[in-house]
Order: C-alpha cells, then structure tokens, then sequence
C-alpha cells in the first residue's frame, strides 16, 4: 500500500505524464483509503491528465467514499454535463431510499440545472436541512435557471451571506 501511494502522490512530478493516465484511472477503482487519498487530495495530476470519463469516475468514487471533496484539485473547472446528469440520477435514487446526498453535489451540477431538475433545488429549500438549504443558496447563486434568482430572493440571510463570502462551498 504504501508504494502505490507513494506512486499516485508522485504522479504530478514524474516524466512522461501521458503515460500515467491509464494507471491514474485504475487507482480510482482501489477501495483502500490511503490510495485513493493519494490520487484524489491535493493531487493536481488527476484533473489536469485524465479523460472526462475517469474524471467522473473519480469525483463518484470520491462521493461514494465520502470524501473530502475540497481537498480534490481541479473540482469546479472539471464539473461537466456527464457528471451532472449522473450525479442528478444518484441523488434521486438517495432521495428513492429516504436517504440525504451530499450538499457538495450541488456544486456540480449547479451550472446544469434545467427545468427538469430544477424542483430537486427546490426541494432542498423547502425540506432541507440547515445544510442541504446553504448548499441549495449557494447552488442558486451558481445557476443560470431563470427561476433560481427568484427564488434564492426569498431567502435574504443565505443570499446576503453570499454575497458576503460567508457562506462558500469550502465551508460545507
């Protein structure tokens, strides 16, 4: 274990990074804590080298294991339609089961909501928790949904904390 973290860890530094990208990919599948630690937390390698789709995988592995999702490099500038659309589906299977979804989730799929996902927003402001409500705010205040302006209006403490960068997603 500890050479393959070694090895993921060093990812970033190593020659040839092209030819790591396959190996990177199938670090992800790995269900020991410390490997995936190493590929996913501050690792600038995995969303600089690897393809949209083991990008994916990586930030589902990463929900799936509950990690840290502030400590992955690259997290917002890599959120894609892809990872959106599956991330709407797994939250609508969490909501199926009577279980919660990480508020990080939003984050994601903010810039993706449409109409047809918009009421999950909805929902978290009207039956979330305190935290579920922070990340649908700030979910609002991401999203280009014309709805999403009136609707985070009508939560003033959340949009003005916002506003005034007391409430951001690293704080989640």
């Amino acid at each position: 274990m500890n050479e393959l973290v070694a090895l993921y860890s060093a990812l970033p530094v190593l020659a040839y990074p092209e030819a790591w990208k396959l190996r990177c990919a199938e670090g992800i599948r790995s269900n020991i804590g410390i490997v995936l630690d190493a590929i996913m937390y501050h690792n600038p390698y995995p969303a600089k080298y690897l393809d949209e789709g083991a990008w994916n995988q990586l930030v589902l592995k990463a929900f799936f294991t509950d990690k840290n999702m502030n400590y992955i490099d690259g997290l917002d500038e890599r959120s894609n339609q892809h990872l959106a659309n599956t991330l709407f589906d797994y939250v609508e299977e969490r909501w199926a089961a009577g279980r919660t979804a990480n508020p990080q989730i939003w984050r994601l799929t903010a810039k993706y909501i449409d109409e047809s996902h918009f009421y999950m927003l909805e929902r978290l402001m009207n039956e979330g928790n305190e935290t579920d409500q922070q990340a649908g705010a700030l979910a609002l205040s991401d999203c280009s949904f014309e709805k999403a302006a009136t609707i985070l209006d009508q939560y003033p403490e959340l949009k003005t904390a916002i506003e005034q960068k007391k409430l951001t997603w690293q704080m989640l």
